[in-house]
């Protein structure tokens, strides 16, 4: 069967581009208005991959707990880890899932049909029936929680929290985040998709599951698949196994622009440096501008213009305008 001849979507465009020696297609699927992207080609190294915008409305680091716990288990796939599972068993050329400012997505590639299809298969349980409705423990792991230290004192504990706290101790990336918050201080950027672990336990379970069940629906995701395969039997599975058991919704997950500011914005923040090392040595001071909309993108945020000039002292220093 062509993928023109499936019922459960429409093609939008059909494009051949000679320059990498493929049929692409844009398509969307009927019932959920999921977009689909197709690349088909003799590549052997086949890729999968669905991916959610996610705009996160604090620095929680909700999308980012979530990008680790949807992979810890789901309706199909029981087991504690899948995805160490799948990193230590299958033949994937590539396996990760990745959260962005704005997106969270989970790619897997392979050469092999069968480990394809089954890697495929692995991630789309685990974006759409994860089992962390069932095992708040995912959530507590995966996220933060409270334990007892060495010497009795109660701190706060979790893979996010941990990563997080490692982020946050480079300078440049502390930089980079002031510098983000200062140009879009009214949209999703201003927010720390990945987590602030000073604000990481404010996240309830609660609040956890319901940006799953918000923004982690075929409404709001984004499909791509390229390589040697037959589209039309792949795209059938999603939809029979998927797609075809959920509603079209109306997801309000649109990044709003961010109005030019009347001034020069400028703004400051101190950053620990460690015993020995010189203050004067230690300062980054770092310019951006914004840019209209649809002049650009950088680092996954989009129409920003920075550049970085670093000085000394322990301090990071950012102006907008």
């Amino acid at each position: 069967m062509r993928v023109e001849e499936l019922t459960s979507y429409e093609v939008i465009e059909k494009r051949e581009i000679a320059d990498i020696n493929s049929v692409t297609y844009l398509c969307r699927h009927k019932k959920t208005g999921a977009r689909v992207a197709l690349v088909s080609n003799d590549d052997d190294n086949k890729v999968f991959y669905i991916g959610f915008r996610t705009t996160p409305k604090d620095s929680t680091g909700v999308a980012h707990i979530l990008e680790h716990s949807v992979l810890c288990g789901s309706k199909e796939f029981p087991i504690k880890d899948p995805f160490i599972e799948l990193a230590k068993g299958s033949l994937n050329t590539f396996l990760n899932a990745i959260t962005y400012p704005d997106h969270t997505v989970y790619p897997v590639a392979s050469c092999n049909d069968k480990d394809f299809q089954n890697l495929m298969h692995v991630y789309l349980d685990a974006v759409f029936y994860p089992n962390i409705y069932k095992n708040e423990a995912i959530f507590r792991q995966e996220g933060w929680h409270y334990e007892l230290d060495e010497n009795g004192e109660l701190s706060y504990n979790g893979v996010v929290y941990n990563e997080m706290k490692g982020a946050f101790s480079s300078p440049d990336a502390v930089l980079f985040r002031e510098i983000t918050t200062a140009l879009y201080p009214h949209t999703t950027y201003s927010c720390e998709s990945g987590g602030d672990p000073k604000v990481i336990p404010e996240l309830t379970y609660e609040q956890f599951k319901d940006f799953h069940r918000t923004y982690y629906h075929p409404s709001n995701s984004y499909i791509y698949l390229y390589g040697n395969m037959d589209m039309a039997e792949k795209l059938t599975f999603i939809d029979e196994h998927y797609l075809s058991a959920y509603d079209a919704l109306e997801v309000d997950s649109e990044v709003a622009s961010e109005a030019p500011f009347d001034a020069p914005v400028r703004r400051v923040r101190e950053f620990p440096i460690s015993e020995g090392e010189n203050a004067d040595e230690n300062t980054y001071l770092d310019a951006g501008r914004g840019r209209p909309p649809g002049q650009g993108t950088l680092c996954g945020v989009p129409d920003s213009g920075l550049c970085a000039v670093y000085g000394s002292g322990g301090a990071a220093e950012e102006g907008a305008d």
